[in-house]
């Protein structure tokens, strides 16, 4: 069954927030939190073995149902002929092409299923209701699935004659995880297909209590085939307990389906080249570098070179320190040797492939606060692709290898897939595939969006991002918020966010100051590393330059002026709560720190809190890190504020918003608590992100909109 673009936008996709949307735009061109959340959500996409279509995920909110419902939908390389192949109200991800692009393979309530490419003739290949991903072999004999495996180690098995029993007993570090008690952990099984029906053989991790693909995120990225299907290489990070908590030492590992040995590519004693070709056939530089570890922090997300003859996986170099530069790392399978091929690119890589001649690589990476396309070759020569005040997210290689597939977005605008064309040295020319959201985003009138940049107090320049109201004027005055940016060292580039939306807190009338403060990464590792053990140092000045320096402006109400953030933003509200002189007249911190020594031994990733905050709060050296947290300045808060937490955030735990108001409320300041027991560090639940959007701004507008000038 297919639908035409305007069926799916006006039936299948607005489902029941349809008549509501409609309502809002038309009364106004002016983004709400409704309309955010009636957008539709471009995801997953992979090309057809021809080059000729495209198949990708579109993820709509119903509000009313209080879900988020996932089609798979269809559409031809030039942009035409699109189609949604998925029922009305089902929720199906993960397409896959199959049988040289006659069907696609998918998931529905964690099964797996085929159809052909007109979404008919459903078959079910698995009805095991666990599965949570899957990977084909290069000759579909076989296939790769994920489940889940009962975890063994730090929490105890269930008495079973106490079955209702709630207690947990907990033996080691390592029982909860992000927003979860561990009972269960990913394994990846190989299973092999025989017509409609698969048959799983062999769970590859079996008896080992580690992941893969590891928590919280990861997915089919962190495995792959090799090109004769005769291997298969994944990520994992075999600690337990303790080690677990302390450590990101990931490492790469190639399972042979014909011997079922695994090898640690990532450890020289358990590497061991090819006979014939002997390490002592080797330069010395390369016997240097196959005699060193490639690196002690993550290694993730491998991919074999289309001729087998290389793999290639993204390598953090320290242990401990999940903010590394993330490098490109090449390993030679036939010489044991490994170079890093984007050392010359001094910020992360994001996403990567091989082109199809196995001597290039395409990723994405920050640079100057914009995610964009870069090429390197096996000699570590980078050059950039793409331009423009974008990010470029995901990237594939289309059939044919002259183009990639690829999603973009900006402050500006959702995702949409685009292909991108690289032209030797003149960069590449961009063409839009999808326009996911055109009716909506056709009804509404967008801020402009200028980079300004800030003089430092140290004599640095500081890139910010400043977005103005729809239909600014600069003859009036207008109330501005400072954001304090999460991580704490994740880029503020030209992201979109369904929360912390600058567009939609420019329509409801503010002015944003977006600042890349020092900790962020695109603008050099001093820069990105100067934050580390310093969270109440240089960067809390940066944020104060950014938002001293907006102020100058003849159409900014000084006197009108809010702080807003989450995680380490959060941390940096509380911060600046009890430092910042009288600059602002609201707060509002999600999912926070407040106490540095209860976050200490509350998170759950011990690495973490050890870089960063460089150790126990009783060893010598760390002090001044958790005397300058912010509950030790609550004596100084002299200001409204709002603080939101989710119950089930297990990485910075919902005591922490709650001590903050009751410190508020103690000292006799107004203040606000948003509490959700059903959210984690994020807020994912439609209904509850338009109650998020709604408190945000009934508090802003309380305390920020009273004076004359600003109405």
């Amino acid at each position: 069954m297919t639908h035409s673009c305007k069926t799916l936008i006006t039936a299948a996709a607005l489902s029941c927030v349809a008549a509501a949307t409609t309502t809002t735009m038309a009364a106004s061109d002016l983004m709400t939190p409704e309309t955010l959340w009636s957008m539709h959500r471009v995801g997953g996409q992979t090309a057809s073995p021809d080059g000729k279509r495209v198949a990708y995920t579109v993820s709509t909110p119903d509000i009313a149902a209080n879900k988020i419902r996932t089609s798979i939908c269809l559409i031809n390389a030039d942009g035409s002929g699109r189609t949604v192949l998925t029922p009305q109200g089902s929720s199906e991800s993960q397409p896959a092409f199959i049988h040289k692009g006659n069907r696609i393979a998918f998931l529905s309530a964690g099964n797996l299923w085929t159809m052909d490419t007109a979404g008919a003739d459903r078959r079910q290949l698995y009805d095991g209701g666990d599965l949570e991903g899957f990977l084909f072999s290069p000759d579909e004999t076989m296939v790769i699935l994920i489940r889940q495996v009962e975890a063994t180690g730090s929490i105890q098995p269930q008495e079973k004659d106490l079955p209702l029993a709630t207690g947990l007993v907990i033996d080691d570090m390592n029982y909860k995880h992000w927003d979860q008690y561990v009972r269960t952990i990913p394994h990846i099984f190989l299973a092999s297909v025989d017509g409609d029906a698969v048959s799983i053989q062999k769970d590859i991790l079996e008896g080992e209590p580690y992941e893969c693909p590891m928590l919280p995120f990861g997915g089919t990225e962190q495995f792959c085939w090799s090109p004769d299907g005769t291997q298969i290489a994944y990520t994992s990070r075999k600690k337990t307990g303790v080690a677990y908590a302390t450590s990101t030492d990931s490492d790469i590992y190639l399972y042979d389906l014909a011997t079922q040995h695994t090898t640690n590519l990532c450890k020289p004693q358990d590497y061991q080249e090819p006979a014939g070709d002997p390490l002592c056939s080797l330069s010395a530089q390369e016997k240097n570098q196959s005699s060193q570890d490639i690196n002690a922090g993550y290694d993730q997300d491998p991919q074999f070179s289309p001729d087998g003859r290389r793999i290639a996986w993204k390598s953090m170099a320290r242990d401990g320190y999940e903010s590394d530069r993330t490098r490109l790392c090449v390993l030679d399978l036939g010489k044991g040797t490994k170079t890093y091929v984007t050392e010359s690119f001094e910020s992360g890589v994001e996403n990567f492939v091989w082109a199809d001649d196995s001597k290039r690589l395409f990723f994405t990476g920050v640079w100057q606060a914009r995610s964009m396309i870069y090429q390197t070759d096996l000699q570590g020569h980078v050059a950039t692709l793409t331009a423009g005040d974008y990010d470029y997210g995901n990237i594939q290689l289309m059939p044919g290898g002259k183009q990639l597939l690829t999603n973009r977005h900006s402050i500006s605008a959702p995702d949409d897939l685009y292909l991108v064309h690289p032209v030797k040295g003149k960069g590449s020319v961009i063409m839009q595939l999808t326009q996911e959201n055109k009716d909506i985003l056709q009804g509404l009138t967008m801020g402009e969006v200028k980079e300004r940049m800030v003089p430092t107090t140290d004599g640095k320049q500081e890139l910010c991002w400043v977005i103005y109201p729809p239909h600014f004027d600069p003859s009036r005055k207008y109330p501005a918020l400072l954001f304090c940016e999460g991580g704490p060292q994740s880029p503020v580039s030209q992201f979109w966010s369904y929360r912390w939306n600058f567009q939609i807190m420019a329509a409801s009338g503010y002015i944003i100051i977006a600042p890349n403060r020092r900790g962020l990464p695109g603008f050099g590792m001093e820069w990105l590393e100067q934050i580390s053990g310093d969270y109440s140092g240089q960067c809390m000045k940066d944020y104060l330059s950014a938002i001293d320096d907006l102020m100058k402006e003849p159409y900014v109400d000084k006197d009108h002026l809010g702080c807003v953030g989450a995680s380490f933003g959060g941390y940096s509200v509380y911060w600046l709560a009890g430092h910042h002189e009288k600059r602002f007249k609201a707060f509002i911190a999600h999912d926070g720190i407040f106490n540095t020594t209860q976050q200490y031994y509350e998170t759950e990733e011990m690495w973490f809190p050890n870089w960063d905050l460089g150790g126990t709060p009783d060893r010598e050296g760390t002090r001044k890190v958790f005397t300058q947290s912010p509950h030790h300045f609550v004596d100084q808060w002299d200001t409204p504020i709002l603080c939101i937490h989710g119950e089930k955030d297990y990485r910075i735990l919902h005591s922490q918003g709650q001590s903050a108001f009751s410190a508020a409320r103690m000292h006799g300041l107004p203040a606000q608590l948003l509490l959700y027991p059903d959210e984690n560090h994020w807020v994912l639940k439609p209904q509850n992100g338009i109650l998020w959007q709604r408190t945000f701004f009934r508090w802003l507008d309380r305390w920020l909109k009273d004076s004359p000038a600003t109405k």
